[in-house]
């Protein structure tokens, strides 16, 4: 910790000589003034600990100067001692407390008192400024856990963005669909909204990895997952990876007719990337086969019934020969289901 800081104001040199004299320390810096006015100037410029006031002065007297330093915000805080021969007068000692002095000291000065009082004061100087340099370090501190919160808080964000995202193609993953999945389910039971969902597969992919090997295999993935992506035009149509080569679209307040429309939209748009496949006993490239179904979900059916009746539907349309779409209505199983091929 830097030095403290005492200002002696007196108008005599042989009072000021003393005064130094006496509080000559390795761990005090003395700064002296010989009138109100330099005392002022020199307070403005500087921390004092402590200052030592003289009352009787000419022109600006230590009265003048203790009020003036108690009207300015920068100065009010520093304790003053006035130093005086009046010790007789008491109006004096009241008026130099009324002007703002915290003790007096009387002239001919007692070292042993001197010191006694200057200590208590630089005592109190150096605890506050350790206060102040640990408030410092605890604000810093602050300041740094508030940011490491935040970069947390971003770092968690990040994660469970990660945690919901298939690495690969960058659609939701397995996890996600089971969410959203769940939700709307959920949601289409309480509104009696239709659900609908396509569940895809990338026709002969063993095939097209054994032929052209798992790096272009993971390429023809990411291209197929991006048109299914572009194909879902809504914000609340979901897209996921489901697994391997397989894909799922969620459709939300979606009748078996719109899903239908988005399996016909799709399996054109995979075509359309004209992904050659020499693999394939269909086409020499790449296409899809879609399972789809739509239900209104009730309180009486199994939340899975949906998904097994896509997935049975993906089956069919796999065995009639692959790159088209069959569908249906999912209902329990003493229904009648509504079926169609494409």
């Amino acid at each position: 910790m830097s030095k403290a800081k005492i200002l002696i104001v007196d108008d005599r040199p042989e009072n000021l000589f003393v005064l130094e004299s006496l509080l000559d320390e390795p761990d005090i810096e003395l700064v002296t003034a010989s009138s109100g006015n330099e005392a002022l100037a020199k307070i403005l410029d500087n921390d004092f600990a402590l200052v030592l006031l003289d009352v009787q002065m000419p022109g600006m007297d230590g009265y003048e100067v203790a009020e003036l330093m108690r009207g300015n915000r920068h100065t009010r805080h520093i304790p003053i001692i006035f130093v005086t021969a009046k010790h007789k007068e008491q109006a004096s000692i009241f008026k130099g407390y009324d002007s703002g002095a915290v003790d007096y000291l009387f002239k001919p000065l007692e070292p042993v008192i001197l010191k006694g009082k200057v200590g208590v004061f630089l005592e109190l100087y150096r605890q506050k400024r350790e206060l102040e340099e640990k408030t410092r370090e605890l604000d810093k501190r602050l300041a740094d856990l508030q940011e490491l919160k935040g970069l947390l808080e971003r770092t968690n964000e990040q994660l469970t963005h990660l945690s919901k995202m298939d690495g690969l193609t960058g659609l939701l993953n397995r996890r996600s669909f089971d969410e959203i999945y769940h939700d709307e389910w959920q949601r289409g039971r309480r509104y009696g909204e239709h659900l609908s969902i396509l569940i895809i597969d990338i026709d002969s992919f063993k095939a097209y990895n054994d032929y052209y090997g798992h790096t272009m295999g993971d390429d023809a993935l990411k291209a197929v997952a991006q048109c299914l992506a572009s194909s879902a035009q809504r914000h609340i149509d979901r897209v996921a990876r489901y697994g391997g080569e397989e894909f799922v679209v969620v459709l939300p307040r979606t009748g078996l007719e719109s899903a239908e429309a988005m399996a016909d939209t799709i399996c054109k748009n995979v075509r359309r990337l004209n992904i050659s496949h020499e693999g394939s006993t269909l086409e020499k490239r790449i296409t899809v086969s879609i399972g789809v179904s739509s239900i209104v979900p009730n309180a009486d059916m199994d939340s899975l019934l949906l998904v097994e009746y896509a997935d049975a539907k993906l089956y069919q349309a796999k065995a009639a020969g692959r790159n088209q779409w069959c569908s249906g209505h999912a209902v329990p199983e003493q229904g009648r289901p509504h079926e169609t091929k494409r």
